[in-house]
């Protein structure tokens, strides 16, 4: 019987789970004894809410972060985003993109406006501006535009559009915390920007959000909006709604902002391990580095093509499982598939051919500033295995 030569046996590496759940995002919290510090603060004041000084200090704070001359501080995105509309007066339709969050597009329904699904960019993922004015109709108001993972519109483009057929537009910028265009921030786009402070974000406040904008006509109608129009004790002005920051959630803001550009120098190491990792690897692709932006690193995704990494994004994501790794399919189905909208003409797959196939593709991976380099590599070498089919 001829031997077996064991030199030339190629032996498929073993990996185990990790020991703790790697999840796509953690929170970025203070020390204990620093939020315990504020709250002492607040407890002593016994102003809790409706404007107190921890939310007034947050909102100067904002006006630096952000670069932008007028902000509004908020209990969550959600409500920023449903009162932008109102403050706007927008009717009949906005158009805007399918590949969001649900919030997106149901702020729309709530303002009682009809959405009008625009196919999206097949590199940045954003709304296609090329496609904007074809879809345009007398009925149109506005452009509900997403930076979407962070990535600038074509911010340029569309506010031409918008100002020859004299629309509105509001930008979804949920993910844009800090963005930059040469050196301008985000928000100085469009007519209102919405800032989400969940959690899950860069910069949070446990629940939260923004709105900022640079008319300074819009801030007393917009806090009007967020506390039931109320003008004083016995003057109501409008028909406004409870989209109050209360003063633990500022508290917390104050303290997390100290926090958030050693982040960012973490989440930029991090995101350089990724990408030197699988940078080459066949079916892989990035975000586009786009010259002059500064990027918010609130999410790092990977998009897969399927036939030239040889396994789905919905594989990998399932296998990922095995190993202890939770990705997320963002932004997985699109907002034009909800049953709720699919009626709707402009969310034919037909007309959305782009969208359809992006949603199919993209994977964001964990990205915190917590995440050890050694689990990045390990997180890549469970892609690369996959990618071998050895797993």
């Amino acid at each position: 019987m001829k031997k077996i030569n064991r030199k030339n046996i190629i032996e498929r590496p073993k990996l185990k789970a990790f020991e703790k759940p790697i999840y796509v995002t953690r929170p970025l919290l203070p020390s204990i004894d620093e939020m315990t510090g504020k709250l002492k603060v607040i407890w002593e004041s016994q102003w809790l809410t409706n404007n107190g000084a921890q939310h007034q200090m947050l909102e100067k704070k904002m006006t630096e972060a952000l670069k932008v001359s007028n902000v509004s501080l908020f209990n969550n995105g959600t409500i920023a985003l449903i009162v932008a509309c109102q403050n706007l007066d927008l009717k009949g339709e906005v158009i805007t993109t399918p590949f969001t969050f649900p919030a997106t597009t149901h702020v729309l329904s709530w303002n009682r406006l009809t959405p009008v699904f625009c196919d999206i960019d097949p590199v940045t993922m954003n709304i296609d501006a090329d496609k904007i004015e074809a879809l345009i109709t007398p009925r149109t108001s506005a452009i509900l535009a997403v930076h979407v993972f962070g990535t600038p519109c074509d911010v340029e483009k569309i506010g031409k559009i918008a100002k020859k057929h004299n629309l509105k537009v509001i930008y979804d910028a949920a993910h844009a915390f800090g963005v930059e265009i040469n050196g301008r921030g985000i928000a100085n786009f469009g007519d209102i920007s919405m800032f989400s402070f969940h959690a899950t974000k860069l910069f949070h406040t446990a629940e939260g959000g923004a709105l900022a904008y640079t008319n300074k006509k819009y801030k007393k109608q917009i806090d009007l909006l967020k506390n039931f129009g109320i003008a004083d004790e016995e003057t109501i002005i409008l028909p406004g709604i409870n989209g109050k920051m209360n003063e633990i959630q500022a508290a917390l803001g104050l303290v997390t902002l100290k926090y958030v550009n050693d982040e960012r120098k973490k989440r930029e190491l991090i995101k350089k391990e990724y990408i030197k990792q699988l940078f080459g690897l066949k079916g892989i692709s990035f975000l586009p580095e786009i010259k002059g932006v500064r990027n918010s690193y609130q999410y790092f995704v990977v998009r897969i093509d399927e036939k030239m990494f040889g396994r789905s994004r919905d594989y990998l994501y399932e296998k990922f499982k095995k190993f202890n790794v939770f990705t997320r399919k963002y932004f997985y189905p699109l907002c034009s598939q909800y049953e709720c909208y699919a009626y709707l003409n402009s969310a034919k797959k037909e007309k959305l051919p782009v969208a359809n196939k992006v949603v199919k593709e993209v994977l964001a991976m964990p990205f915190f500033g917590g995440l050890k380099v050694k689990d990045v590599k390990k997180i890549c070498q469970i892609i690369k295995m996959i990618h071998t089919k050895w797993i």
